[in-house]
């Protein structure tokens, strides 16, 4: 997710998922039975049941570029349509699953508090193996006619298949961020890197595990040693017992030219942020290159900071909108998921000045006046365009990864000597 997802975000993760286990097991063992009516398949019905409802819209709640986006160009828009966003802030995606989860298993099958979620990888697989997701609906909006149905990074989230049980909204590609004025040619490969690093001691660093962006660094790491070892994109123990002791080994051989030596990690991008900000590291590092921009021109980041991705390529992934079974406001959820589709909210999302996050939408099938539009985007030097950053990108591991990666880091890793 983002980000989504990573959108994927953060520090409470482990802890949350022996609570979502525990409910997942509940839910899958104790199906909803309430026999709760689906909304109409009429789109026309859809819009008209929708006006007048409120949409609480549960999402990550640490990126201000995103938070910005939905409240000064989504909400505006959908008001248009009768339709009220609140904008409802959650330090985890998880956090929004557990509502979800927790309300199932009391038994709520409707007039639940979760209209809308921002998901991706293992939030929304955990979400579609306990039946979460209202699916069947997407194929009705409108402006699907708009993607491109054969790409698989848009029927494929994290390695789970979508199966029509969510929306896609926005791109990310893995990158890290640089002060040019310090470091005037970059590494070119993710071997080169960790090269850098080790003849750079206290210059890099990277947010623990399992926050969004912390996690996906470690999986870039082990996924750039798939040259020696491959690595399965579906999860298994043997494939695991393969493949991490190597990672740690490199991890390790890294802490000691790490900020600190390793002996403490940033909490997450945004504390990264900071030290990169504050001069005190070299390099910081996002699954969203798009929203360096702002964070140069409100003055966070020194105007020489600048974007670069290994040529050996970084991982890239989707996020999606989802709307639970039980939302208590679903037709008004599937009509602004549609919204969210739209031409004008995608250019809007991926404008310089805006978010600037990368929109889902084949361009080759939009009506020439948004071609156009979307060709006249301009990328500011302070990130690389997306056709570039995506070069040789990699796809992410299946959302069955995160978890065993996230605790064997903490264990072999973080509590290693």
């Amino acid at each position: 997710m983002r980000h989504s997802g990573r959108r994927v975000k953060r520090a409470t993760v482990l802890a949350a998922g022996a609570a979502v286990a525990g409910l997942l097991t509940a839910a899958c063992s104790s199906p909803d039975t309430t026999g709760v009516e689906p909304p109409a398949k009429d789109w026309a019905q859809l819009r008209a049941d929708a006006k007048g409802q409120s949409v609480n819209l549960f999402m990550y709640g640490g990126d201000k570029g995103a938070n910005a986006y939905i409240d000064d160009e989504v909400a505006p828009t959908a008001k248009k349509l009768g339709i009220t966003v609140k904008r409802v802030p959650v330090a985890d995606t998880q956090d929004a699953v557990q509502k979800i989860l927790g309300d199932q298993r009391a038994g709520k099958g409707s007039g639940g508090a979760v209209d809308l979620v921002w998901v991706n990888g293992e939030n929304f697989r955990t979400g579609k193996q306990a039946d979460l997701w209202l699916c069947g609906y997407t194929g009705l909006m409108p402006n699907q006619k708009y993607l491109d149905s054969t790409d698989p990074t848009l029927t494929q989230d994290f390695g789970t298949p979508v199966d029509d049980c969510e929306t896609p909204w926005s791109r990310a590609q893995f990158a890290f961020v640089y002060d040019s004025a310090k470091l005037a040619d970059p590494p070119r490969t993710t071997a080169a890197l960790t090269e850098w690093i080790k003849q750079n001691p206290g210059r890099f660093t990277y947010p623990a595990p399992p926050d969004f962006t912390g996690s996906a660094f470690v999986r870039q790491i082990l996924l750039a040693r798939a040259q020696d070892e491959p690595v399965p994109p579906a999860y298994s123990k043997k494939a695991y017992e393969t493949v991490a002791p190597g990672l740690w080994k490199d991890l390790n051989a890294l802490k000691p030219a790490l900020w600190r030596q390793g002996a403490t990690y940033p909490k997450d991008q945004a504390a990264l942020n900071d030290l990169f900000a504050n001069g005190e590291v070299d390099m910081t590092m996002t699954y969203g290159p798009a929203e360096v921009p702002a964070l140069v021109d409100k003055g966070q980041f020194p105007p020489s900071t600048r974007v670069f991705v290994p040529e050996d390529g970084t991982l890239g992934n989707t996020s999606y909108l989802a709307v639970p079974k039980n939302a208590a406001h679903r037709e008004a959820a599937l009509v602004l998921s549609d919204l969210m589709l739209s031409p004008e909210l995608q250019y809007a999302k991926a404008r310089p000045g805006g978010w600037g996050a990368y929109t889902v939408l084949d361009q080759e099938r939009l009506p020439e006046q948004w071609r156009e539009k979307f060709a006249s985007l301009t990328t500011p030097e302070t990130t690389l365009p997306i056709e570039e950053l995506s070069r040789n990108a990699r796809p992410e591991l299946s959302g069955d990864w995160v978890g065993p990666l996230d605790k064997g880091w903490k264990q072999e890793v973080a509590s290693a000597p």
